[in-house]
């Protein structure tokens, strides 16, 4: 399967499986899912946002083009070019008060854009329709997450953004890190295939 992830978190993941001492769980639960997909015959093609410099804000003759269909640059074009070519898009990004950070929602805005789906197929944004996971990394417990906050990442993503582009096909995993001893989280890493089937 061709995956494409998008990974968001400033800390980087450039730490190898002999050397797994991320500094952010984002990063390890990041590297072990492609380790995973590529010991398995996936091809994985890695977004990383802050390593790519990319900018996430929406500046006027950005949306000046994306009113008109236009190109907004050559960035946001490769992106979309390589979501479009993938089978399973996954994101991997924490949840900082209670959404996604900055650079994961200027992706959204940026790259999944309606602007992009052909007048002569409405509401399909993708030809091939891919199934996307995302990986959420919190310290408010799944459980809270849900009760107290309404879970405004997914509602976001599944129903205000993914849905309306045509696809259909996403499932989320968040790992609560933060409330898990290390022989969990360490568990979580080493059993990622069961969030991936």
């Amino acid at each position: 399967m061709k995956t494409i992830l998008i990974f968001d978190h400033p800390y980087t993941l450039a730490a190898s499986e002999n050397q797994p001492h991320f500094r952010s769980y984002s990063a390890a639960v990041a590297q072990r899912t492609i380790s995973y997909l590529q010991a398995n015959g996936d091809t994985v093609d890695v977004i990383d946002l802050h390593k790519d410099k990319f900018d996430p804000v929406m500046h006027a003759a950005d949306l000046s083009n994306w009113r008109t269909r236009h190109s907004l640059n050559d960035q946001v074009d490769d992106y979309f070019n390589r979501l479009a070519a993938a089978e399973r898009i996954i994101f991997v990004f924490p949840i900082w008060w209670e959404v996604m950070p900055a650079m994961t929602k200027g992706f959204i805005d940026k790259v999944f854009s309606k602007n992009r789906i052909p007048k002569d197929s409405p509401k399909k944004l993708f030809a091939n329709q891919p199934r996307i996971d995302i990986f959420t990394i919190a310290g408010t417990p799944t459980f809270l997450y849900r009760l107290k906050y309404g879970n405004p990442v997914i509602k976001s993503l599944k129903r205000g953004t993914f849905q309306k582009v045509g696809v259909n096909n996403v499932h989320w995993h968040n790992f609560n890190a933060e409330d898990e001893s290390a022989a969990k989280r360490i568990a979580d890493l080493a059993h990622i295939q069961k969030f991936l089937r």
